[in-house]
């Protein structure tokens, strides 16, 4: 298995399967994220901040956002150690975001208050994986 970080997407076909109408009902959108060392801002600005640091001016503000549009911040956490399998490189965090739904992430994600909070995202990740999971089994 053949695993690509990004920090945004590269594929067409990906583009254009986000902007269609997705599975009935919540969405969470499981985040394995890869920080910089030091944050790199695309305008050049000189910055002490390591890439986790730039990134989490970034959750905060988007964490917002997210309940904003109807969802919410499940969980966040280090990655600390692979159990089971095998990866060249660990990722750093893993978070997991529930949206009500497929066109809530798009639309939020097409905001002016999102495009303007995205330059530390970009700033502080190296790449991640964007893994949309639905919530099918019911344990009661």
């Amino acid at each position: 298995m053949k695993v690509i970080n990004e920090v945004l997407p590269s594929s067409p076909d990906q583009i254009k399967e986000m902007q269609e109408v997705g599975p009935d009902g919540p969405i969470y959108m499981v985040n394995l994220l890869r920080f910089k060392d030091k944050a790199d801002y695309e305008d050049g600005r000189n910055t002490d901040l390591s890439g986790r640091d730039a990134y989490q001016i970034y959750g905060l503000q988007v964490a917002k956002m997210i309940e904003g549009f109807g969802g919410e911040i499940v969980f966040v956490g280090d990655v600390t150690f692979l159990a089971l399998g095998q990866v060249d490189e660990l990722w750093h965090e893993v978070a997991i975001a529930k949206y009500p739904n497929r066109n809530a992430l798009l639309q939020m994600s097409s905001s002016p208050e999102w495009n303007e909070i995205s330059v530390h995202r970009s700033a502080g990740l190296e790449g991640q994986l964007n893994i949309e999971t639905t919530g099918s089994i019911k344990f009661d």
